[in-house]
């Protein structure tokens, strides 16, 4: 069988995705979730010049020389509608946010005062002159003006974006719905953990790991199971969890050149298998329901799942929900020990980030022994993305990390 790259794996895996359709959501149930069309603010952000400052508005040219005592003919705390005139020497106590006379061309907050908030209902002695005209003025639109584009469409909705998004007057947004996943692991030799084992037999553990990370990309599972090696179990799963509204379909082991390969037995006409030149993670099945499922047929070592998870069906979640651009922080750092690079085939290493150095952190593979494990995923931070080459690598030599 012919090994082909992991970018033309994944092309045509994004190729087989349609965006899922998108529904009108408040703000406070929008919260990641993927924005489908741009918000506009609806208003002006601030919608008036108000205070930066606790203290006072003044005319600058009140202030020119100090120190200088100014009556204070107006008090206004945030939430006014007030707007009294200022008369020369006079001057507004004023609170953070509260609306800036019209007259007024500068505050001055409480320190650059003689008595700050004490006896600051009658007169104020300045001690401290506004460097510039308009000094802790925020003016209307300066945040956002109405109608700019608050946030942009293909992003997830954080809490400081939807914070965003109230203040700029919308109430609700269009998103994707979250897609929904089926995991199943198959092997006759698994059971449930706790379950008293049998020679021959190991707990159960990828269907929590594909299921975690399912939702920790913003996707909602609605199946999780296991199936033996025999019989057509993953043909039923895959009908079980059309049953349920499952857009994607991950299938962990059941996919090698062994005898009892269940998803490649029982799929053979549903998925193409194919062999990508990447490490761990070699071998891949892909394919798509009639009624437009997609079905991935991944390795059953846990890493290889985990790996495979991130390089392709991460992508695809990403795609169905309309998520524009790289989720991942990258970072390039030095290795701490050496690597083994392979001259055919991409690697991704599952590493620690040895952060006892602020200022030099350094990639830290698992140890020999662990590196096919869970064991070697527990303490991972991300994975480093080794391309083929001709030397192997070094200790101090930079690799790029993608944060997990």
């Amino acid at each position: 069988m012919p090994v082909i790259a992991v970018s033309t794996h994944l092309a045509a895996i994004l190729s087989a995705v349609e965006p899922l359709a998108t529904e009108q959501r408040p703000l406070e149930r929008a919260r990641g979730r993927v924005l489908r069309h741009p918000v506009h603010a609806a208003v002006d952000v601030p919608g008036f010049d108000n205070s930066a400052m606790d203290g006072f508005a003044v005319r600058v040219d009140d202030v020119a020389t100090v120190p200088v005592t100014l009556r204070v003919a107006a008090d206004l705390p945030a939430g006014t509608s007030r707007n009294p005139a200022l008369r020369p020497g006079e001057a507004a106590r004023i609170m953070t946010g509260a609306p800036v006379p019209t007259d007024a061309t500068a505050v001055v907050p409480f320190e650059d005062t003689r008595d700050g908030l004490v006896g600051s209902l009658s007169e104020t002695t300045v001690l401290v002159a506004p460097r510039v005209r308009g000094a802790h003025i925020r003016r209307r639109g300066s945040d956002t003006a109405a109608g700019a584009v608050v946030v942009p469409a293909g992003v997830r909705l954080t809490a400081a974006r939807i914070a965003a998004i109230a203040a700029s007057g919308t109430a609700s947004v269009e998103v994707a719905r979250a897609p929904r996943v089926a995991v199943i692991s198959t092997g006759s030799e698994l059971v449930a953990p706790g379950t008293p084992l049998d020679h021959g037999q190991i707990p159960e553990s990828n269907s929590f790991l594909l299921a975690g990370l399912a939702e920790e990309a913003g996707a909602e599972v609605v199946l999780r199971a296991s199936v033996g090696d025999e019989g057509d179990g993953p043909r039923a799963s895959i009908a079980e969890a059309e049953r349920l509204g499952a857009d994607i379909v991950v299938f962990s082991g059941g996919v090698s050149a062994g005898a009892y390969e269940v998803v490649k037995n029982s799929l053979g006409d549903l998925l193409s298998f194919v062999q990508v030149a990447m490490q761990p993670a070699r071998p891949q099945g892909f394919g798509r329901t009639p009624a437009g499922t997609l079905v991935f047929g991944l390795p059953g070592n846990p890493v290889s799942a985990a790996v495979s998870f991130e390089v392709f069906v991460r992508p695809a979640l990403r795609a169905l929900e309309g998520e524009v651009g790289d989720d991942r922080t990258v970072v390039r750092v030095p290795l701490a020990e050496g690597w083994r690079v392979r001259v055919d085939r991409l690697q991704y290493v599952p590493v620690r980030l040895d952060r006892t150095d602020p200022a030099a952190w350094r990639a830290v593979p698992p140890a020999p022994g662990t590196r096919g494990s869970t064991r070697g995923l527990g303490d991972a931070d991300g994975y480093a993305v080794i391309p083929p080459g001709e030397r192997d690598l070094e200790p101090g030599d930079l690799v790029e990390v993608r944060l997990a």
